[in-house]
């Protein structure tokens, strides 16, 4: 069964902020190795159990191989280079296998949860075949428990079950994308007992912010912003907990990958997840991909 996870703790740990200045709410820059011994302390202590990383993560995973004990073991997914190629050749696998030995090596781990390709277009180019190939050998090799990939939309997915049998799909979810819900894409991998892992929860801490703080670039869906927040004050519900819940209520997400920058801020949105709020959110769906596709913002 590809599908273990229901019983553990559905939260998980991003750390991209770990290794670089990330997110466009973020205003503390990249953790210090201090603050990312005490996040992970606190992730353990909340019983957290998932942390996502990647290699394109600035230096994140070496920060983690400084942090991590036997005392403080996560299941780890970490993702494979992206490649620039037109063309995926075997040297394209081979380096794979050569990013993915070294992202053990700075972790200081002999075997990680999950391997996702980053970049989705890589396994469907001319020669992505090459790519699939080396993540299966890595599993083969009992380097890592489960392979899969990383997508932006419901067209990749399509496109990719037809060639690749993930063990994992990481997707972006939030109270503003709820296009693969829609689709019905989540109950579509969900039918064929893929683990799915949520992120881009807060919108890169877009549904956080009032709207008196957003870059001009959003200025278009400014009222969406304010008809949300007005919403919320009157629900007395906050920013975290609304958008927290909107992604714990949708059953099919099997994780659910939570950006932080201290430890306060880890337990806040733990205690802001365990609060129980079920309101139909769909109403707040924004449908143009340019504001919710980080991607594409143009905020410079």
């Amino acid at each position: 069964m590809k599908n273990e996870v229901k019983s553990r703790n559905r939260l998980g740990l991003g750390t991209a902020q770990f290794g670089m200045d990330y997110g466009i709410s973020n205003r503390r820059g990249q953790n210090s190795l201090d603050e990312v011994k005490q996040i992970l302390d606190e992730a353990k202590t909340l019983g957290i159990e998932m942390l996502d990383t990647s290699p394109n993560y600035g230096n994140s995973e070496e920060i983690l191989g400084k942090c991590l004990t036997e005392e403080k073991h996560f299941h780890i997914v970490t993702k494979t280079p992206v490649f620039d190629e037109e063309i995926i050749t075997q040297k394209s696998g081979e380096i794979l296998t050569e990013y993915f030995e070294t992202s053990l090596e700075q972790l200081g781990c002999n075997k990680l949860y999950g391997l996702l390709v980053h970049h989705a277009e890589n396994l469907l180019a001319p020669g992505g075949a090459y790519l699939t190939k080396s993540l299966s050998k890595l599993k083969s090799r009992g380097l890592v428990s489960k392979i899969g990939v990383s997508v932006y939309n419901s067209a990749q997915i399509d496109a990719i079950l037809d060639i690749f049998e993930p063990d994992i799909v990481q997707l972006p979810i939030n109270l503003f994308d709820q296009r693969l819900i829609k689709s019905g894409h989540l109950a579509k991998l969900k039918k064929q007992n893929i683990e799915i892992h949520a992120r881009s929860i807060f919108l890169q801490g877009l549904l956080l912010m009032e709207h008196e703080k957003l870059p001009g670039f959003f200025e278009p869906i400014k009222n969406n912003l304010v008809e949300y927040f007005v919403f919320l004050r009157d629900n007395d519900i906050s920013p975290q907990t609304a958008a927290l819940n909107f992604v714990k209520n949708i059953k099919e997400i099997d994780y659910i990958i939570l950006g932080v920058n201290s430890a306060v801020h880890l337990r806040e949105n733990v205690a802001a997840f365990q609060n129980e709020v079920k309101i139909d959110f769909a109403k707040f769906a924004i449908s143009d991909e340019i504001f919710i596709n980080p991607a594409l913002w143009k905020l410079s």
